[in-house]
């Protein structure tokens, strides 16, 4: 079983910057890709950012140059991995609730919420004009 808790969210004025954080439990992430999705109101969820085990890594034309997602290893453990999202340059319109993802094969950023097997709960971002 894997764990995915998301923390870092809150309420910031347009132009702004906040980091979101996920905790990943429960697997050695070799073959993982690990991602940020965002779901505005009744609209499906959409793919913000995604890192795959390379480091490769791959962007929401709407957040280019804004977002930057990473990852690192925590603690002495290969089983606990943290996921950022660093969001500078805010918009109201990335006002969201930010979810974060993961899944043991290569997904691109089209992904919906069935091609990635563990999600997290979500945390809510708040960007006011």
């Amino acid at each position: 079983q894997v764990y995915v808790t998301e923390s870092g969210g809150g309420s910031v004025q347009a132009g702004g910057s906040l980091t979101l954080s996920c905790e990943i439990l429960g697997t050695t992430f070799t073959r993982y890709c690990m991602g940020w999705f965002r779901r505005v109101g009744g609209k499906e969820r959409e793919g913000v950012a995604i890192i795959y085990p390379d480091r490769q890594t791959t962007y929401a034309d709407s957040v280019k140059g804004r977002f930057t997602i990473s990852k690192n290893s925590t603690g002495n453990t290969p089983y606990l991995k943290t996921l950022y999202l660093q969001m500078n340059s805010l918009k109201p319109e990335d006002t969201a609730m930010y979810y974060c993802a993961a899944e043991p094969r290569r997904r691109p950023l089209s992904s919906g919420v069935s091609d990635f097997r563990f999600w997290g709960q979500g945390t809510q971002v708040t960007v006011s004009s």
